[in-house]
């Protein structure tokens, strides 16, 4: 977790604490307050779009092309996760030790990204557990956060005798400092287009093995064999990830299954059509290789909002670069999008959705920064900060639904009777006469607003999930 310690003058500068060589113990470093409301919100929107979206398809991921509010979380995530690293591995001047931790988060993010979104954990909906390894899906979103991580990171720690104390007063100054972090997000740029435009893909086939749909065992055909497609059957992302990870390996649940093509129930889910192309049943790795690298840029840019914050010495100066970079992003996604260059796509990481999505985090962030550090409204936004600082046992317990899971375990007469379903149906569904109204209160009081006051109590006793 990010850690700051600011000295108590008007213009609050930044100070990383050097190691101690005397006896005398450093005072612990504060937290950056609007880093954690952020992080909690993000983790709040998760909970928010993935458990209200089936009822509300219009937070939900887009089907294909577009953005909603569910695809601005992954970039969230991948923004603050940069934030961090800028703050955090200062405060570790030995590189061996800088390197050791990074790697071990690393394992430790693909390790629990595995476990929970690989098909060990059946939560919260079934009562099992376990995965055919056969068909184990080696993606997912903790997966791609520790990749963003570790090569991020890794350029942190290796181009650290490169940068200054004192940073000159020009605008440009920060980005020539650390000049290696924007040659890589140059070389993922450059590999990423490379890739999407130049791969051929050729016609492919494949076979339904979701147990649970009616095709179960049934063979498909689809027709490609075109390069610098962006389309969902023929694109190099999917190509590359059926190649690489295999297709049994990949998410059988694609958010294109509700696109109009594929039901005539979009943008819910529904029975697909019987005039359905064949890759409406096929899956597809929301979270795979090529879309994954391209998400380092997310980080990249994270990490530069974290260096503003370390170099600039005063709150204006921070603002400025922050609000103006935002806007640059923001109009910059928005323009490839509507003149057609680069559609803004989740699924692809397309880099105008890199754009829009990381012009959105800064400017988020920037409104915190303002309400919280500057005019000290902290106390508005203290579920957020409780979450953020909780931000691992709240998306396990929450967002991947083992915590529900458990509950779900003490039913009474039939699996399907339990607290949650009691809760649900009898405190909002019934009262509201609405299951649309029902879920969307349920989801924000007795998930988020739940898990807000559970981190508070945990806070208070000193708890936390680090990794």
């Amino acid at each position: 977790m990010a850690e700051i310690k600011a000295e108590t003058t008007q213009q609050h500068r930044l100070s990383v604490p050097e190691p101690d060589v005397s006896d005398q113990k450093l005072p612990k470093p504060k937290r950056v307050a609007s880093l954690d409301i952020f992080r909690g919100l993000t983790v709040a929107l998760m909970i928010f779009v993935d458990d209200a979206g089936g009822e509300w398809p219009m937070i939900a991921h887009a089907p294909w092309n577009g953005c909603n509010l569910a695809d601005f979380v992954m970039p969230f995530f991948l923004f603050i996760v940069g934030m961090s690293i800028a703050l955090a591995l200062k405060r570790i001047p030995d590189q061996p030790a800088a390197i050791k931790k990074v790697i071990l988060r690393t394992l430790k993010l693909l390790f629990w990204g595995l476990l929970l979104q690989g098909g060990y954990s059946h939560a919260p909906d079934k009562l099992t557990y376990g995965v055919d390894m056969k068909e184990i899906r080696w993606c997912g979103i903790l997966q791609r956060i520790a990749l963003a991580y570790l090569v991020v990171a890794l350029v942190e720690v290796f181009s650290r005798n490169a940068q200054a104390e004192d940073l000159a007063p020009r605008w440009f100054s920060i980005f020539k400092l650390y000049a290696w972090h924007w040659m890589v997000g140059a070389g993922v740029v450059v590999v990423y287009f490379a890739v999407i435009y130049g791969t051929y893909v050729p016609a492919w086939q494949f076979t339904v093995h979701d147990k649970d749909s009616i095709n179960y065992g049934k063979s498909f055909n689809v027709a490609c064999s075109v390069r610098g497609k962006l389309d969902p059957p023929c694109n190099a992302v999917g190509y590359i990830d059926r190649k690489v990870l295999g297709i049994n390996h990949m998410y059988h649940h694609p958010a294109w299954r509700r696109s109009r093509a594929c039901t005539e129930n979009s943008p819910y889910e529904g029975p697909f059509r019987k005039d359905a192309p064949s890759w409406c049943y096929a899956p597809f790795e929301p979270e795979g290789v090529i879309s994954s690298i391209s998400a380092i840029l997310s980080t990249i840019i994270g990490v530069h909002f974290g260096h503003v914050l370390v170099h600039l010495k005063g709150h204006p100066e921070r603002l400025k670069h922050w609000v103006m970079m935002g806007f640059a992003l923001l109009i910059s996604g928005i323009i490839l999008h509507f003149t057609h260059a680069i559609p803004l796509n989740k699924q692809l990481y397309t880099l105008s959705y890199v754009c829009v999505t990381s012009g959105a985090a800064a400017l988020v962030f920037s409104a915190f920064y303002v309400m919280v550090d500057i005019w000290n409204f902290r106390y508005l936004f203290l579920p957020l900060e409780w979450i953020g600082m909780n931000a691992m046992l709240v998306y396990v317990m929450a967002a991947e639904g083992i915590f529900a899971g458990f509950i779900n375990g003490w039913y009474y007469d039939d699996p399907r009777n339990t607290l949650i379903h009691w809760i649900q149906k009898h405190i909002f569904i019934g009262v509201w006469r609405s299951r649309r109204v029902g879920i969307l209160l349920y989801v924000i009081f007795a998930e988020i607003l739940f898990w807000g006051i559970v981190s508070g109590i945990l806070h208070r006793l000193g708890i936390y999930w680090k990794l």
